[in-house]
């Protein structure tokens, strides 16, 4: 079963229209986690610059955001990562890793690389640290 470590822009990729390639990518993953065919692993602060996004960028009401949210962790196969590695994430941050929140997120992918999880992002910085770190990923590119 493939197994997705989420990254915050491919969420707001699929719930926004600000990239209909990367939406469709989005919704193909998706479909695939609603029918368990897949697995998608979303660290606790991918939620909270999910939200934040939403909020402060895209304005939307916060009942809008928590009802995606809420239905987001409603569907079978979606995992939060409640638990952060710190002495695995400074191990990333801020030498391999610039953003924060990056490093949250590899580190999470490293943690479960035995479990052949990829990142899926659309941050092409991101996924240039991330090659460079030898941790999976994939993106519209390379579906």
């Amino acid at each position: 079963m493939k197994q997705y470590v989420i990254d915050t822009n491919a969420l707001l990729s699929f719930v926004t229209d600000r990239n209909p390639a990367q939406q469709t990518v989005m919704t193909e993953v998706f479909e695939q986690v609603a029918a368990v065919q897949a697995r998608i692993l979303c660290p606790q602060n991918v939620v909270t610059e999910f939200v934040y996004v939403m909020d402060t960028i895209y304005h939307q009401p916060k009942s809008s955001i928590r009802a995606i949210i809420a239905d987001f962790l409603a569907m079978p196969g979606v995992t939060i990562v409640d638990k952060t590695d710190f002495d695995a994430v400074f191990s990333l941050w801020p030498k391999a890793f610039d953003d924060f929140g990056d490093a949250i997120v590899a580190a999470c992918a490293q943690a479960l690389a035995t479990k052949s999880v990829s990142v899926i992002t659309f941050d092409r910085r991101f996924m240039r640290e991330l090659g460079a770190c030898g941790i999976p990923f994939i993106n519209s590119k390379s579906r």
